[in-house]
């Protein structure tokens, strides 16, 4: 039987500190409850976005508990499904986002979201990605906000989020401390106006401890290739710190030597942006299938 969680079991940093709400074993297949990103507080074009309580942003549905997971380890999440509402919200105002600097008023817009597509307005229908844009485990040291990504995962920001998607990630506290929210019906790389097309939703993932090998950052495979997402005090730096990984994560696993890991990665591979909105920015290496099976390189688990 598939556990659930309910979305009122929230957090707002995560931390090695808190008290699980579930507990699961290694394996566990479970359904969870999200609120969107301003916790479902802006629900029709009348709702004043300047009024609503700013304390309750980017909430996280967990913390679950993973029987086995310890430090070192790495916790595989397979995204099985993503389910969303049918209506979002975007926003944006002054200092939020590359355009900030030119907005004077705080202003949301209420999207529907219908028949695979987000209605912006009686012109444009935008084709839905459903993404989660919060999701990890417990940081390793003091907590770290739900609005903050990290090498836990959190605001991560990432398209490649997304159903059919397994992300790994470094396990850093006893149990891994999962938890996961902040879904986007759509959102381009950058999510430059600070917000995607935020919606409500229930992800169905499957968690499973994998005690082979490690991490220093997450790692995310779906049916093209794989990529690490890192995040740094600057794009430069995060997207300079994945090909690091990148490359460090085929040493051991091919017969290449490290200049031709730097040949091949630059021949194949690509830097991506995920976010550059966030408290810290976030860049992705990826690397195609193609690569993966030209060396036989298998991810964890």
């Amino acid at each position: 039987m598939t556990e659930t969680l309910a979305c009122q079991d929230v957090i707002y940093a995560f931390s090695k500190e808190h008290t699980p709400v579930k507990r699961v074993a290694s394996g566990t297949t479970i359904e969870i409850e999200t609120y969107d990103c301003f916790k479902n507080q802006v629900t029709s074009p009348e709702t004043k976005i300047a009024g609503i309580d700013w304390d309750e942003i980017n909430p996280a549905t967990g913390p679950v508990f993973i029987e086995g997971a310890e430090p070192g380890d790495v916790l595989k999440v397979r995204i099985d499904k993503l389910e969303i509402g049918d209506q979002g919200v975007m926003a944006t105002g002054p200092d939020l986002g590359v355009l900030g600097h030119r907005l004077e008023e705080l202003t949301s817009k209420i999207i529907p979201v219908k028949d695979g597509h987000a209605v912006f307005d009686d012109k444009l229908k935008i084709p839905v990605n459903k993404m989660i844009g919060v999701i990890g485990v417990a940081p390793d040291g003091e907590p770290v906000s739900c609005g903050t990504p990290g090498a836990h995962g959190g605001n991560m920001d990432t398209k490649l989020i997304t159903e059919g998607a397994t992300l790994y990630f470094p396990v850093f506290a006893e149990g891994a401390l999962f938890a996961l929210g902040d879904f986007h019906a759509a959102m381009g790389d950058g999510e430059i106006g600070v917000s995607g097309i935020e919606v409500p939703g229930k992800a169905t993932v499957t968690l499973e401890v994998v005690k082979e090998g490690a991490l220093r950052h997450p790692l995310v495979e779906n049916g093209d290739g794989i990529a690490f997402i890192v995040s740094a005090p600057t794009l430069d730096e995060a997207a300079k710190a994945a090909v690091e990984e990148m490359a460090d994560f085929l040493l051991p696993r091919t017969e290449l030597d490290l200049p031709d890991i730097a040949m091949m990665l630059s021949a194949a591979g690509q830097v991506q942006v995920s976010q550059i909105v966030d408290p810290l920015m976030t860049a992705r290496f990826f690397l195609p299938n193609y690569v993966l099976e030209a060396y036989g390189v298998k991810v964890f688990g």
